[in-house]
């Protein structure tokens, strides 16, 4: 109760969000971006494009910057919802936007697509404290620009590493807390040499416990960037990656186990030859994966800039598990005999391996004229993938060599899109924006989940606006995107998916003054054939999906950065929508039934933030953080075994520089107490039916559900010596 006080705290009056789109002394009409930014300008906004986003710095993100996922950090944002499987934000973490899961929040780094190309999906677990090397980030919610690739079909998260420094520094830092969390990492630039040229650098290294049993974390990352900076030329090659192995932790527990162990992880559960239960102690995901990129920014004259990419991803890892009693028919073993009795059974660990590649280039001009702002850009990209079995042991393995393969797939991806989009002042008060793209996507598989896959997308994605500047202070925007995306590779284990298609409305208002910035917008996002979360997991815990026929979302919302004072200030947030499927049909007891409009899956209708900052003194931060989620379904009909409890979670945050001024310059010490009312919620899960026809005549539905229990009260305290 305390909690949801806290929560709804600064939210009265219906007014009011997290982060501000800019610093609160900033016009209406944006502003300039730098030449380390100038890559992404492609597929970033400002106010005078008719597009909802927010923007965070790497100063609003180091207070609370000591370990966890950057889903985590961005919890407290507009319409965000995040979930750990390991329940203290270290490990497998997730983001949902606008009820909109990870295959849907497109992440690019430096204008580079980063969600993978089969899944979708963004695995942050493979970049650990990835936030330490980000300058600035920009969430765009609904379609958004229509550049981001694959997952732009919900929202897309625009990742800047860090700048050039033009001073030399070194930083060490290392933070520890619950859960036997400890983060260490190293920090250093050389400065511009020579005035040109910089060598910037990271490495980290995180290990964690984890809340849930046994769901630990050991990752290390690395970020490596040497720049060529002259004049109007800028010239980054950038490499970074991680190498994390993690315990999993996405089986979840049911009802019961919640109540009486909720920390409880079924995963490696097996029995020895005693009868008694043991845990496989091995049983996790062991996955390294290195980025290269190469960026080229050109300032050709005072109308033309050019931008160039090349990047390179390498993937190779194994998720291992130990099977008990598993069919030899799976693994190709022949049956033998033994003591006089058959045996087609076995205990066996075996891994599960993903190799794969992707590469290509992304490119852009941009030409900037008195009051026309016109990009013509485009890109091409492309994966290989291969997924591949071994059986490392086993009790009998007939017919068996070591490494062999019990199953050998692979699949490539080919994306390539071209586009133009401009913004045009008409006068001093109104501009038309305007964004036409080609998409070409080619898809091949060859899975015994897939079955044999060729298939070839052709999407044109027109998107247009306009934006109304009433004054310095007042900006108002009317805009209207298609999106059209392709199945992932999730998607055709259910059969033969349907593309699907978004229509996305959006009218807002944002309002600047020194001492309050208020953004508020309407959308309707209205979609043909759109693949909604099931509630299922397939066989390693991924989520699966359905193509739905028509369906909606329907929204509000509102947040804003409010300054009461010089030393008080105020971030609240909220998000109140309406998210339907039109006409579901599901066959229950054997029995096809229209359900009508039903909610869909993992899609709640209020969620609430805020932020309270309290600076007595400029060295001294002190926040109070808070969110509430409203109840949500995790499958789509409408089942109350389905439904997730809404919850509230309060953070306590403090930051406070000492000034040295020596060799060592500053020492900054930071302490973050998570869920400090110690609620009991559960943010994530998953839903589940099948068609009982043992029990009795006829066939009788079946329900069942899964949770992911985060974490209650725990603590991260840290310190940063900077010299």
């Amino acid at each position: 109760m305390k909690s949801s006080i806290f929560t709804t705290m600064g939210l009265i009056g219906l007014t009011i969000g997290l982060s501000a789109q800019e610093t609160p002394t900033d016009s209406i009409k944006g502003k300039k971006i730098d030449l380390d930014e100038v890559f992404v300008s492609a597929i970033r906004v400002t106010k005078e494009s008719p597009v909802t986003f927010t923007n965070l710095t790497k100063e609003q993100l180091k207070p609370r910057n000591l370990g966890q996922d950057i889903p985590i950090l961005l919890n407290f944002m507009p319409a965000v919802v995040t979930t750990s499987d390991a329940g203290a934000g270290v490990g497998y973490t997730g983001i949902r936007v606008r009820g909109s899961d990870a295959t849907r929040v497109n992440v690019t780094i430096n204008g580079i697509p980063y969600n993978d190309s089969e899944s979708h999906g963004t695995f942050w677990v493979n970049m650990p404290d990835f936030a330490s090397s980000t300058q600035s980030l920009q969430l765009q919610r609904g379609v958004g620009t229509s550049t981001n690739g694959a997952g732009a079909f919900g929202a897309s998260l625009n990742i800047v590493t860090d700048g050039v420094s033009e001073e030399a520094f070194g930083q060490i830092s290392t933070s520890v807390g619950s859960y036997n969390t400890l983060r260490n990492n190293i920090r250093f630039s050389t400065g511009l040499l020579n005035d040109n040229v910089e060598i910037s650098g990271r490495l980290s290294r995180i290990s964690s416990d984890g809340y849930i049993d046994r769901a630990s974390s050991k990752l290390d990352s690395y970020f490596l960037q040497g720049a060529f900076k002259k004049e109007n030329t800028l010239l980054k090659a950038v490499l970074f990656g991680g190498h994390e192995i993690t315990y999993q932790a996405w089986y979840g527990i049911d009802a019961v186990t919640l109540e009486s162990d909720r920390t409880f992880n079924p995963s490696g559960i097996h029995t020895d030859e005693n009868g008694n239960t043991q845990f496989y102690e091995n049983e996790v995901d062991n996955y390294k994966q290195d980025h290269a990129q190469l960026l080229w920014n050109q300032q050709l004259n005072d109308s033309w800039s050019t931008n160039l990419a090349l990047h390179y991803t390498r993937g190779r890892g194994f998720f291992e598990q130990f099977k008990e009693d598993d069919d030899f028919a799976t693994y190709g073993f022949q049956p033998l005999t033994v003591n006089g009795a058959e045996v087609n059974t076995t205990d066996l660990i075996r891994r599960r391996w993903l190799d794969n590649d992707f590469y290509g280039t992304v490119f852009s001009a941009n030409y900037t004229k008195e009051k026309l702002n016109l990009i013509l850009g485009g890109g091409w990209n492309k994966y290989e993938g291969d997924h591949f079995g071994e059986v490392i042991w086993a009790e009998f393995a007939p017919n068996s060599s070591i490494r062999d393969r019990y199953y050998d797939d692979s699949s490539k991806k080919t994306d390539f899109n071209v586009f133009a989009k401009a913004n045009y002042k008409l006068d001093a008060n109104w501009s038309l924006f305007g964004d036409l793209q080609y998409r070409a996507v080619g898809y091949q598989a060859n899975g015994e989940d897939t079955g044999m896959v060729d298939d070839t997308f052709n999407f044109f994605n027109p998107k247009t606006g306009v934006t109304y500047d009433l004054d310095p202070n007042n900006n108002f925007y009317l805009s209207y995107a298609v999106a059209n995306r392709e199945p992932n590779r999730n998607d055709y284990e259910s059969g033969n998916p349907k593309p699907e298609k978004l229509n996305d409305y959006e009218l807002g208002w944002r309002y600047i003054s020194p001492d309050v910035q208020l953004n508020t917008n309407v959308y309707y996002m209205n979609y043909k054939d759109q693949l909604v979360l099931t509630g299922e997991l397939n066989d390693v815990g991924a989520p699966l999906r359905a193509n739905v026929g028509d369906s909606y979302r329907f929204g509000l919302e509102i947040d804003a950065n409010i300054a009461l004072g010089s030393k008080f200030s105020i971030n609240p947030n909220m998000a109140l929508s309406s998210n339907k499927n039109k006409e579901f049909v599901f066959q229950r007891d054997g029995v096809l039934q229209d359900l009508g409009s039903t909610n869909i899956a993992f899609s709640p209708d209020i969620i609430l933030g805020n932020r309270i900052s309290y600076s007595p003194k400029e060295e001294l931060q002190i926040s109070l953080l808070s969110k509430y989620v409203g109840k949500q379904y995790m499958g789509n009909i409408d089942a109350k075994s389905s439904m997730l409890d809404a919850y509230s979670q309060t953070d306590f945050n403090v930051q406070y520089v000492i000034e040295v001024n020596s060799v060592v310059k500053s020492i900054t010490l930071s302490a973050l107490v998570n869920n400090i009312f110690n609620a009991k919620y559960v943010s994530n899960g998953y839903f589940y039916t099948y068609d009982d026809t043992w029990s009795g005549p006829g066939t009788t539905t079946i329900e069942g559900a899964g949770y992911y229990p985060q974490a209650g009260t725990n603590f991260l305290l840290g310190a940063t010596i900077d010299f």
